[in-house]
Formats: C-alpha cells, sequence, structure tokens
C-alpha cells in the first residue's frame, strides 16, 4: 500500500548543540521539527516512504522557505544543481572521485528518484560519509548509507514529528529508541546514527556483494523493502562528488 507523504516538508530548523562536530557546522546541530513543517506538493516525503521516480523539485515558495530556514548559499545552489543534473563540481577532483563502477556494481534497481538537495541535507550526506570513512565500509557503504536516508528522511535528521511519526522513528535514519538504536539525542545526532547505522550494516554477512535494497531493508526492516532501490543513482552521485 503506498503512503502519500507530499504534504509534509520540514521548513524551520531548530538548532541544538551537538556531541560531534561536522566539517560544515561546528559545534551545532540541527533537528527538523514538526513545527516546520510548510506544505509542498509533487515530492514524496516521510519515514518509509514509497516514492514513484521525482521528475520536479520544490516550487518557488517552498524553496524560498527552505531557504530561509536552512540559511541555503549561492554556493550552495550550484551544488544543489550539480547534483540534481549530474553536471561536475569541484567539491573533489575527478582522480579522488570513487569509480561509478565501485559505487554501483550490481546495476541499478528499476526506476530511479531524484530531488534537489539544500544546505542541510548536503551536511547530512557529508556527515553520512565520513562516518562511512571512519567504521570502513567504504564508498559502497556509504552509496548504501545515503540512498537509505534519502529514502528514510529525504536526508533531514528529523526530530519527533507528533502525529505524522512512524511510531518513535527519528534522525536521518528513522531509527527508533524504543528498538534499541540508542535515545532521541543520540539517534538525532548525524554522526552517532550513522556510525549506528553503518556498525549494523556490518553485521550483514556479505552486504557489499548484495544488491542496495536488500543490504538496506536488512538493517531497517521497512515496511517497504523495495524503495531503497530508487535511491542509488543519486546516491552514487552525491557519493562519487562529496568523498
Amino acid at each position: 500500500m503506498k503512503v502519500d507523504f507530499t504534504r509534509w516538508l520540514p521548513a524551520i530548523a531548530k538548532t541544538t548543540d551537538r556531541i560531534q562536530t561536522s566539517a560544515r557546522t561546528p559545534n551545532r546541530r540541527t533537528v527538523l521539527s514538526i513545527a516546520g513543517v510548510a506544505v509542498l506538493g509533487g515530492l514524496a516525503f516521510g519515514p518509509m516512504a514509497s516514492a514513484d521516480p521525482v521528475t520536479a523539485g520544490p516550487h518557488a515558495g517552498a524553496v524560498a522557505a527552505i531557504g530561509l530556514a536552512t540559511g541555503k548559499s549561492r554556493e550552495s545552489a550550484t551544488v544543489e544543481s550539480a547534483l540534481t543534473t549530474g553536471e561536475s563540481i569541484s567539491k573533489t577532483t575527478s582522480a579522488e572521485q570513487p569509480d561509478l563502477d565501485e559505487l554501483i556494481p550490481h546495476g541499478l534497481e528499476g526506476a530511479q528518484s531524484r530531488i534537489p538537495l539544500d544546505d542541510a541535507q548536503l551536511e547530512n550526506a557529508e556527515a553520512i560519509i565520513k562516518a562511512a570513512k571512519e567504521t570502513g565500509v567504504g564508498e559502497r557503504g556509504a552509496v548504501i548509507g545515503v540512498a537509505t536516508s534519502l529514502q528514510e528522511s529525504k536526508l533531514y535528521n528529523l526530530g519527533h514529528l507528533g502525529a505524522n511519526n512512524d511510531h518513535d522513528s527519528q534522525g536521518l535514519f528513522q531509527q527508533r529508541p524504543s528498538s534499541g538504536w540508542g535515545s532521541p539525542d543520540e539517534i538525532t545526532d548525524a554522526d552517532y546514527a550513522s556510525k549506528a547505522f553503518f556498525d549494523a550494516l556490518k553485521n550483514v554477512g556479505g552486504w557489499n556483494d548484495l544488491p542496495l535494497t536488500a543490504a538496506a531493508q536488512t538493517v531497517q526492516v521497512s515496511a517497504y523493502p523495495y524503495a531503497y532501490a530508487q535511491w542509488e543513482e543519486q546516491a552514487a552521485d552525491v557519493v562519487q562528488q562529496l568523498w
């Protein structure tokens, strides 16, 4: 059964002190809460959402709201455009970029979705990639992590969304305190959440030889086990550019 979350997108951020630091925003953590939900059509959003391929971005009013909430910069808009259209950006040199054959070793499964990314989403993607390096899962693990977060939260670090929450799921990976992932403060810390995901992934036998959706589903146990595959191409682009 398809769940439609197209009505909601967080657009106001609240900041709290963070335990771990980020390369982009030291000593701060951005968590999007129910207080910052704006109307947005045409974008599948939400925990466990099963989305059709996304071909259109947010309308101008939503883009402006997100920009005000997240401090989206002109530089970010250039990165966003490149990651959406597939153009080259200067985050890393071509010699440093992972090969797409290594990032997508099993080929793409089914139709692919793609969304524009703002400053907050790119910062969270960088945190996931950093955790992938530190936990030793490498480029392929980073692709699985970014794709999983794109499905679960659209790369937003979500706080508790009240009535719109999926049980007690929170954070980039919609991890649940009641399932033992950690406290709400821990799972809304991008570094902690990413490393918890990758530590669980490493316990999946042969995870790096599995299709992305199988590896992600073994960790997440989602009600929509095949939804992760649709984000593999964009996740690979993000990892290639930000690695």
